[in-house]
């Protein structure tokens, strides 16, 4: 039997000036845990929030917050936002010299590790990395803005990843982020995802409309 497609809405989409209570809505509207994009408009052209903002909405959900750092270089911010509640933590490949000895440090910070792949890395880069991670997400549209169209062409990618998780024995999850609706999260999941990243699908029609958001992209 499939595992359960999980939801975890990105705070990028959400209002900003009441983030906190954002996020406990998000959690009573059956989110499976809250996705909060790092940006720091180098990395990625745009800059979104650091350590002390994970730390403030920290109290306002149970469910897990899984950051992703897309900042460079990432190495000397991995404390900090596990200090600041972070659950899990995924890194980009080309955001440091040693994505090995990245994935241990947040190992060793006691995190869930996750490796995200752009539209244009190679899902080789799985290969070598795999045995350490907990997550592994495919980008579908580049990063840096919310917004954006679902690349078709990744969904290659996230069987390919799927292939790999399925062979590895070991309990992976497969996240998809970028331009996912209600009918690009069908798809996303039939090439194998069980964790989707969304913005503007959740956030549409303000807090009234995230429960049956979600439930719309689980289809």
């Amino acid at each position: 039997m499939a595992s359960p497609v999980r939801i975890a809405p990105s705070i990028l989409s959400a209002d900003f000036s009441r983030l906190g209570a954002e996020i406990a809505a998000l959690e009573k509207a059956g989110a499976d845990m809250i996705h909060v994009d790092v940006m720091d408009g180098h990395f990625v052209p745009n800059i979104t929030i650091g350590p002390p903002i994970v730390k403030a909405l920290r109290p306002y959900a149970k469910i897990p917050f899984d950051v992703h750092l897309m900042v460079a270089p990432v190495d000397p911010y991995l404390e900090a936002f596990a200090e600041a509640g972070a659950d899990g933590i995924s890194v980009h490949p080309e955001a440091g010299p040693h994505i090995h000895r990245t994935l241990q440090v947040i190992r060793e910070l006691g995190k869930k590790t996750g490796v995200v792949l752009d539209p244009g890395t190679p899902v080789d880069y799985l290969d070598s990395v795999l045995d350490l991670v907990d997550l592994v997400l495919i980008m579908t549209v580049n990063p840096g803005f919310g917004g954006q169209s679902f690349i078709s062409s990744m969904l290659g990618k996230v069987e390919a990843a799927a292939e790999r998780i399925a062979k590895s024995g070991r309990k992976i999850a497969l996240e998809v982020d970028g331009g996912i609706t209600p009918q690009t999260a069908k798809r996303a999941v039939s090439a194998g995802a069980n964790l989707l990243v969304a913005g503007t699908a959740v956030f549409k029609g303000g807090q009234k409309n995230y429960a049956a958001n979600i439930a719309a992209l689980r289809g």
